[in-house]
């Protein structure tokens, strides 16, 4: 079985060559994982916790918004997808990355060799920011909490952290994300792959080339750790 394969970027990206992996940038150390939890305990912790999150009026957000996004996907997932917000198809539909650049998120995810259903896909913040602006930071403070327990109970392996905006609010430091994509680092256990995010790939195209290389670093990097 090849690790990478041969030709689905062409269809995502456009992309007829197979672009070889970057070298791994420098890596910060893992923290210790917590206790394993079981998929019986994550199926019904999630299940608790989103509906907690569905009563949630912590910030503003909860004015404006038709539903809460929570987040979906396997419950003991290896793989995390987390972006910043929902937008306005995510609103309407109370799930995870549904509109176009959803569309493109789960392309990615099938060129990885994997299906939506063996992610889990989540967000920064659960309610739809007005004309889906960024979260202000209170906003993606009071809302962080959830998306943590989201990874204490999912407990996955790799994360890929899609977009400035998800970054700068997971790790606490602004970032620019050209200057930090195709990079490792660390959280709650968790090797961290910072890279773009697919509304961005929307309108700046000739970035794919380099998220196709940065899941290729993740792909290589579960296999190893298979």
């Amino acid at each position: 079985m090849k690790l990478f394969p041969e030709d689905p970027m062409e269809e995502v990206y456009g992309v007829a060559d197979i672009i070889k992996p970057a070298p791994a940038a420098q890596e910060a150390v893992c923290q210790e994982p917590s206790a394993a939890i079981s998929r019986e305990e994550a199926e019904k912790g999630l299940a608790l916790l989103k509906d907690k999150v569905s009563r949630c009026g912590g910030c503003r957000l909860a004015a404006t918004r038709t539903n809460t996004v929570f987040g979906e996907g396997n419950p003991k997932a290896r793989l995390m997808f987390i972006g910043e917000g929902p937008g306005a198809d995510e609103d309407a539909t109370g799930r995870p990355f549904v509109g176009k650049a959803g569309q493109l998120l789960t392309k990615m995810i099938a060129a990885m060799g994997l299906k939506r259903e063996e992610v889990y896909i989540a967000n920064i913040v659960k309610c739809r920011p007005p004309g889906n602006r960024n979260p202000d930071a209170d906003e993606a403070a009071s809302c962080i909490g959830y998306l943590k327990e989201q990874i204490r109970m999912i407990g996955p392996e790799f994360i890929i952290c899609l977009g400035s905006v998800a970054v700068t609010h997971l790790f606490g430091a602004s970032v620019k994300i050209t200057q930090v994509r195709g990079t490792w680092r660390s959280f709650q256990g968790c090797r961290v792959m910072l890279s773009y995010h697919p509304a961005f790939l929307l309108r700046s195209p000739e970035r794919k080339k380099e998220a196709w290389i940065d899941l290729q670093m993740v792909m290589k990097a579960m296999e190893e750790n298979k």
